[in-house]
């Protein structure tokens, strides 16, 4: 249910302080979930270019960051114009993510740290990482508390970003969102789903608002943000200090700017509904990116194609031409193509409010052996350092 909370929301679009992480005030309150094979340096420009916010990159691995992997540290490579270089860690070990923390303010490499907490993915959990690792409360108060202790040495906020638990029999949001408070993080972010839930149902905003009244450091929250519309029902439904957007913006880059319009405005924004042309440019803009981004034509094309049919989600565009778009090798190719779409298409307001992305049943969460039967054991799970999508 999604009643019973709006008396307590503590922003009032146009009024509040913005939302503060460390010394950054960041205003409109969103933050882009960083999204595996997504989040690139192209990916925010694109989105930056639209409207205001926090833009994360994609989620890196603590070992393969102190380790210096060439590959992640090419992952982590920002735009000079990027002022608030944001970046998520993914760690199981309370050493190395410490480690990687101190690496990241001895090097300069980013100015806002989070922890990822809540990746569902089973070659995550199964080693006890992501969305698992909060019920194992020592362990996770452990890495919490060293990361946060190492950020505190050179002025790094830290946040971290979690699911509600592992089922519904396994809660731990609440718990550890007052762990990580005592720790001294900068926020907690929510999505408000079980890792269980991967990403089926609706998002429990209920939840969100438990946690936001639980706790006195900002608290943000993920889960179904469509549009600009859902961030304002679920900053009055909750009370929630900011936003976070993830599928939300899969094709869609100016939700940004819906968001900003939102915010500022509040009810009275008009949502932004580009037509059939504008998107063409849009879609040219991020292929061009992604091309300077890699540094190669061919490869950035590539990259673009999986990107195709979510900007033309719902718009009238015959089979052929969105498989011709999404095997595009060049950019004439792709501009040619564009050229043959009508311009001016109006936007499908059917699509409006539906997700976009993944959208998976739920699933049984696959753990380590023995996971669930003692919460107390801090033991660091062997081999559980892979790359994969934060959630």
């Amino acid at each position: 249910m999604r009643s019973g909370y709006g008396k307590r929301a503590t922003i009032l679009v146009g009024v509040t302080a913005p939302l503060k992480l460390g010394d950054r005030a960041v205003n409109p309150p969103v933050v882009l979930a960083p999204m595996a094979g997504i989040t690139n340096v192209a990916f925010r420009r694109l989105c930056r270019e639209q409207g205001g916010g926090v833009y994360v990159c994609e989620m890196i691995t603590t070992r393969a960051l102190v380790e210096r992997i060439p590959k992640t540290l090419q992952m982590i490579a920002f735009a000079e114009d990027e002022d608030f270089r944001s970046l998520q860690l993914y760690g199981v070990d309370p050493d190395v993510t410490a480690a990687a923390v101190r690496m990241v303010g001895e090097d300069g490499l980013a100015d806002h740290i989070d922890l990822n907490f809540g990746c569902p993915v089973p070659k995550v959990t199964r080693r006890g990482g992501g969305a698992a690792l909060p019920w194992r409360r020592k362990l996770f108060g452990r890495i919490v508390t060293q990361a946060a202790a190492a950020a505190r040495e050179y002025g790094i906020p830290l946040t971290i970003k979690m699911r509600k638990g592992i089922d519904d029999d396994h809660l731990t949001y609440v718990e550890a969102g007052l762990m990580a408070q005592e720790a001294g993080v900068a926020a907690v972010a929510l999505h408000a789903r079980t890792a269980e839930q991967r990403y089926s149902g609706n998002a429990d905003w209920d939840a969100i608002a438990t946690l936001k009244q639980a706790l006195d450091v900002p608290v943000l929250g993920n889960g179904d943000i469509w549009e600009g519309s859902d961030a304002l029902r679920m900053v009055e439904h909750t009370g929630v200090d900011g936003v976070v957007v993830g599928r939300g913006c899969l094709g869609r880059p100016w939700l940004f700017a819906d968001l900003e319009a939102a915010f500022t405005h509040g009810a009275d924004y008009k949502p932004v509904l580009p037509a059939l042309g504008e998107v063409a440019k849009i879609m040219s803009r991020h292929a061009e990116l992604l091309v300077d981004a890699l540094g190669d034509e061919k490869h950035g094309c590539a990259d673009f194609r999986k990107h195709v049919a979510w900007y033309l989600k719902g718009f009238p565009v015959g089979g052929e031409l969105r498989r011709r778009l999404a095997m595009i090798s060049s950019l004439a190719e792709l501009d040619d193509l564009l050229g043959k779409l009508d311009p001016g298409e109006p936007f499908p307001v059917e699509a409006l409010g539906q997700p976009r992305g993944r959208v998976n049943a739920p699933g049984k969460v696959t753990l380590p052996h023995g996971w669930l039967e003692s919460r107390d054991d801090d033991t660091v799970p062997e081999g559980a350092e892979v790359e994969n999508s934060g959630g």
